[in-house]
């Protein structure tokens, strides 16, 4: 099956067993234990509760470290690409931007990272919306996990 054109309405991932059950089942599992410790306050339904509000976080963890390393990735290369596309004026300064620009910038093409960089450093994009909207020819990142 061919991969689908990405764009800014289409780039983020939903992966139904964990955005749509797993995520929603431990959060209600915290609701319920925290009803039984309302209804029933003993050291058992206080260890459930505590249980449950571990689950959940742990999943959520679970979730966010791969993210987090998988960003450190991101920022490596687009660095090393950011070196061979910029400018002398501007490749001395890739270190002035912020991780969370440059995981922004894989979505740009070679030839709008110059300007999109200067913008950057110029105060006008700050956040990671900003940039992504400020793409005319999206760069697709089907990878991201």
């Amino acid at each position: 099956m061919p991969e689908q054109t990405q764009s800014y309405a289409t780039h983020r991932r939903f992966y139904p067993i964990y955005h749509f059950f797993a995520i929603p089942v431990l959060a209600i599992n915290v609701g319920v234990a925290a009803w039984y410790v309302s209804r029933d306050p003993s050291p058992v339904s206080a260890w459930g509760l505590l249980v449950a509000v571990a689950l959940l976080l742990g999943i959520l963890a679970a979730r966010t470290m791969p993210l987090r390393a998988q960003d450190r990735v991101i920022r490596l290369e687009e660095r090393t690409r950011f070196s061979a596309l910029l400018p002398p004026d501007l490749r001395g300064r890739i270190g002035e931007l912020t991780p969370s620009q440059v995981v922004a910038l894989r979505f740009a093409p070679d030839d709008e990272v110059p300007e999109l960089v200067r913008r950057c450093l110029a105060g006008e994009l700050r956040s990671q919306k900003d940039i992504k909207h400020a793409i005319r020819n999206w760069r697709a990142d089907h990878l991201r996990v």
